[in-house]
């Protein structure tokens, strides 16, 4: 039955348990300790009576005479009864009585330890008398030369201080009821907050939620990281840390460099380390400080496109309203908010195949222009063939041809790479077709040694296109040079245009993802120079723009040189 209580419930029992248990320790122990504070003011009224009976002159003359009892009797029953003792008893040394509150112990030996006051000391005691226990002083009487001529005992029974001490037992009680409801009222606010926190699970519950939660964040494709109110990464599974670039642990369950006080490797806990110290691209952590919503956001990494989606992690009391918020974009308001939870997918590879279809339907676009344009160069030979213009229709063929022919030995002997080489031509007919001139500069060897192809043909295809889109909109003539050449041990590849141009307030926005200048698309803009930059980044090259007349893009990129053999030819 107890398995199946809450943490409230439980820490609540505690709690009530220890409360009264320390209430019960403390009530005893301030019932002790008062009924000995009792017990010695007891001892110091007594000892204050015993010793003025003993200095009493009249006490010391009738102990000379031959009936001491009948002059001590009556003066020691006043003295009781004035002083409120329950006995004042005046002895012989050898213990015999001459004073007692009931006369049948009138003559019989005391009760109790005399050897102090033989000794001429005073001192107290509690012990079981005729009356029963009391607390009793004994004082020794003495004569003017020191000896001791009678005893005096002054006592109040037990009973008497216990009945003295009740008195006091409202006050205690008072002070233990009051332990005991603080201590009840404490134990029921922590059970309530407990319990609030908790949604009344109990510790197994929670503990089989935990590895649940710790299966699914190992589980998903997606990186999933939870920021608290303060800016802390409060955990960030191992999806996440591939796609951040963030330092895996150390394998002994150290905290990764940059990430103080890490939990366990693998654990998918890591320690709360702030953003600052996580080695993020500057839009993400604008993003993740912000805490604002955000829906498939595009973000660009040093080597990866990410999509991003974040909301804020709110109570489970107000789940629906966050359900309103995040469909209207609103922020939930009087919800608790914890912090918020962003969750990460890789588009790079999609982005990757989206440039190489990109690249497939530029070639494609260009076969067909080129189908369309020989279809027409044909029917117009036909045509003067059946004219009886041979002589024309022959110089008319062999012209196109060599313009044709032309091109792609330009092509094919200036540029090594044959993925390069279908790019450019492809580009070089797209940009016939829409009026534009392109034109292919080369110098020393445009052999790609050391650079992955893809991100050529990114960084190429983009730029061109986005020449390409600038001449086109501008009035003639209407052109594009790219220059591809090796420089030392670089790679350098330029291409300008026509164009308007490029602001120079605006080299920097350029690179950003989601500018452009262009209207917007059905699929977004501001994504090919962003590309352009990640690539070059990739292969550790830079990348700068000038606008001399148009827009100027210049590329430089490091490359090994090839192997040269004795003829001087690589």
């Amino acid at each position: 039955m107890i398995r199946r209580w809450s943490i409230a419930r439980r820490l609540f029992a505690a709690n009530l348990l220890f409360v009264v248990a320390l209430t019960a320790i403390v009530g005893t122990a301030v019932f002790l300790d008062a009924r000995d504070h009792a017990y010695e003011e007891a001892g110091r009224r007594m000892a204050g009576i015993a010793t003025t009976v003993a200095d009493a002159p009249f006490v010391l003359a009738a102990a000379d005479t031959a009936n001491p009892t009948a002059l001590l009797q009556p003066y020691a029953l006043k003295i009781m009864n004035d002083a409120d003792a329950d006995f004042v008893t005046i002895m012989a040394p050898d213990r015999t009585r001459w004073t007692h509150p009931r006369d049948e112990e009138l003559g019989k030996p005391y009760i109790g330890s005399i050897d102090a006051a033989l000794h001429g000391q005073v001192f107290t005691e509690v012990m079981a008398g005729t009356l029963g226990p009391s607390v009793r002083t004994i004082a020794p009487v003495k004569d003017a030369d020191g000896k001791v001529r009678a005893l005096v005992a002054a006592g109040v029974t037990v009973r008497t201080v216990d009945v003295a001490l009740s008195g006091r037992l409202p006050a205690l009680l008072a002070i233990s009821l009051a332990l005991l409801a603080g201590g009840s009222a404490a134990a029921w606010l922590l059970g309530r907050y407990l319990r609030r926190v908790t949604r009344g699970w109990g510790p197994e519950e929670l503990g089989q939620l935990f590895a649940y939660y710790e299966s699914v964040l190992h589980s998903v494709r997606e990186g999933v990281i939870l920021i608290d109110p303060k800016g802390k990464v409060v955990m960030y599974n191992d999806q996440a840390a591939e796609l951040l670039g963030l330092r895996k642990q150390s394998a002994d369950g150290g905290p990764p460099p940059g990430a103080d006080g890490a939990g366990a490797a693998g654990g998918g806990r890591r320690a709360a380390p702030s953003l600052a110290e996580l080695p993020l691209a500057p839009s993400l952590k604008e993003l993740f400080e912000s805490g604002r919503t955000a829906l498939d956001e595009i973000h660009l990494t040093g080597s990866r496109i990410l999509v991003v989606n974040q909301g804020p992690a709110v109570g489970p009391e107000s789940a629906g309203a966050r359900q309103r918020g995040a469909e209207s974009g609103a922020a939930v308001s009087g919800a608790p908010v914890y912090g918020t939870v962003a969750t990460i997918r890789d588009r790079t590879e999609i982005e990757s195949l989206g440039s190489e279809l990109e690249t497939m339907r530029t070639l494609s676009d260009a076969l067909r222009a080129q189908t369309h344009e020989h279809a027409n160069r044909l029917h117009t030979i036909v045509s003067l063939m059946e004219l009886g213009r041979g002589p024309e229709a022959l110089d008319f063929a062999t012209k196109d041809l060599e313009l044709s022919q032309r091109l792609s030995d330009d092509l094919v002997s200036s540029i090594e790479e044959p993925v390069l080489g279908a790019l450019i031509m492809g580009k070089a007919a797209e940009a016939h077709e829409r009026g534009v001139e392109l034109t292919l500069n080369t110098g020393g060897s445009t052999a790609v040694t050391g650079l992955a192809v893809q991100d050529l043909v990114a960084i190429l295809g983009n730029l061109l296109d986005n020449a390409i889109d600038a001449a086109a909109e501008a009035p003639a003539p209407r052109l594009v040079e790219l220059t591809v050449e090796t420089t030392g041990s670089a790679l350098e590849i330029t291409v300008e245009d026509s164009g308007p141009g490029i602001d120079p307030a605006a080299v920097e926005d350029v690179f950003r993802h989601g500018f452009s200048t262009k209207a917007p698309g059905p699929f977004g803009r501001g994504l090919g120079l962003a590309l352009v930059r990640q690539s070059v980044q990739r292969l550790g090259g830079t990348m700068t723009i000038t606008s001399p007349a148009g827009a100027l893009f210049r590329v430089t990129l490091p490359v090994t040189t090839p192997p040269v053999t004795t003829e001087g030819q690589p």
